[in-house]
C-alpha cells in the first residue's frame, strides 16, 4: 500500500484558513476588514431605526455584505455615503423596513436585496448607481415611488416584479435594454415613459400590469419579445 505525506498540504489549506477575514464585532453590526476597508456582515441588534456606522475603529465602511440584514426587523436605514456596493440578499425578507436611503457612493445594488421587504413605501437612489440586480425589488407591493437615475445603465430581470403599489415610471435614457419581467405583476402601474435609445423590451416586461394606461415606445426599439 502506498502512503502519501499530507502534512504539506495541510499546512497549506491551514495558511489559506489564515488568510480570511475573521468577523468582528461593533456594536450591533458584526464586518470583517480587508485592506483596510470594512464590509457589514451581518445585524444583532433590536430592529427599529438603523444607522450604518461610516466607520469603523478608524476604518471606513464600503460594502453591505450578502445577506447582511435579511429577516430583520428593521424599520429604516440609512446607508452611509462611503459605502459602494449592497450585497445580494442584504435586506431580503425585512417585512417591516419602510424607508431605506443609499449613500452617494453606491454603484451597485446586488440581486434581491430589498426583496420582500413588504412594507418598504421609500427608496432614496442618488446618481452614481450603475447597476440593479435580478429580483431587487421584488415583491416590494407597497413601494409607491421610485426615481432610476441616469447613471443606470443595467437592471435585472424582475428588478420591479410585484411591486403593485407603483403606479408611474420614468425609464433613464442610459438603459438600451429593459430586462425579462421587469416590471411584471405591476398591478397599480398607469404610465410608462420609455426614452429614445431602449432597443430592446424583453419577455413579460409589463406582464399582467392590469391597470397600464399609457405606454411611450420610442422609434429606437426594434425588439419585443411576446409572452408565449
Amino acid at each position: 500500500m502506498r502512503r502519501f505525506k499530507t502534512t504539506g498540504f495541510i499546512g497549506l489549506l491551514l495558511l489559506l484558513a489564515g488568510g480570511f477575514a475573521e468577523a468582528q464585532q461593533y456594536g450591533d453590526f458584526t464586518y470583517s476588514v480587508d485592506e483596510g476597508e470594512v464590509t457589514i456582515t451581518g445585524y444583532t441588534g433590536a430592529g427599529g431605526a438603523v444607522e450604518i456606522p461610516a466607520v469603523i475603529d478608524g476604518m471606513p465602511t464600503t460594502a453591505i455584505g450578502p445577506s447582511a440584514f435579511s429577516w430583520t426587523s428593521i424599520t429604516s436605514v440609512t446607508i452611509p455615503d462611503r459605502v459602494a456596493s449592497i450585497g445580494a440578499e442584504a435586506f431580503r425578507g425585512c417585512s417591516m423596513l419602510q424607508s431605506v436611503t443609499i449613500g452617494e457612493s453606491v454603484t451597485s445594488i446586488g440581486d434581491e436585496a430589498f426583496a420582500l421587504c413588504s412594507s418598504l413605501t421609500s427608496v432614496t437612489i442618488p446618481d452614481g448607481v450603475i447597476s440593479i440586480g435580478e429580483r431587487t425589488f421584488y415583491q416590494c407591493r407597497n413601494l409607491r415611488s421610485f426615481a432610476i437615475p441616469d447613471s443606470v445603465t443595467s437592471i435585472g430581470n424582475y428588478a420591479f416584479s410585484g411591486c403593485a403599489s407603483l403606479e408611474s415610471v420614468t425609464i433613464p435614457s442610459s438603459l438600451t435594454s429593459i430586462r425579462e419581467g421587469v416590471f411584471g405583476n405591476c398591478t397599480g402601474l398607469r404610465s410608462v415613459t420609455i426614452p429614445d435609445g431602449v432597443v430592446n423590451i424583453g419577455k413579460g416586461a409589463f406582464g399582467a400590469c392590469r391597470s397600464l394606461e399609457s405606454v411611450v415606445i420610442p422609434d429606437s426599439v426594434n425588439n419585443i419579445t411576446a409572452v408565449p
